[in-house]
């Protein structure tokens, strides 16, 4: 299966490729996530270690379940060949009704066939208020080229 942009990025695939990641996280839907990865992906995502879409997938169930109204935007950090560094952070609220912005930064290395072998993710969560909100949603046309600030 092709993913399109492949390898090697150049500044325009890196970044199509990161906004395709964003626009597939912010369905919160983990079988569509999952199809970005190799069969065999390996990951990292704090102090969880995953391989294959298996556990991708459940673990992005479990994710999505403590993580209500996720809300993710993604930068593009620096490219190579095939590999893409991003930093990101996103909001959503915990059962008790507080919200959280989580920071992050991610190493990802792609496969021939523009599917993700290798993600990396270090993350960490700032409780905030309901008012220092200001990831409402997927990105709107408004924000298309719109970058994140550091706080």
């Amino acid at each position: 299966m092709m993913r399109p942009p492949l390898p090697p990025f150049d500044l325009e695939a890196a970044k199509l490729k990161v906004r395709a990641a964003e626009n597939a996280w912010n369905t919160r839907d983990p079988e569509k996530v999952a199809q970005a990865y190799t069969e065999d992906s390996v990951w990292r995502n704090r102090d969880e270690f995953l391989t294959g879409h298996a556990e991708i997938v459940d673990f992005l169930k479990r994710k999505w379940a403590k993580e209500n109204g996720y809300a993710l935007r993604k930068d593009l950090w620096t490219y190579t060949e095939n590999r893409i560094a991003v930093r990101f952070q996103y909001e959503w609220h915990d059962d008790n009704g507080q919200w959280h912005r989580s920071y992050g930064n991610e190493l990802w290395e792609f496969a021939p066939d523009g599917r993700m072998s290798r993600r990396e993710a270090s993350i960490n969560d700032v409780p905030i208020t309901e008012e220092e909100r200001r990831i409402f949603g997927p990105r709107t046309p408004e924000e298309d080229d719109a970058g994140i600030p550091l706080r």
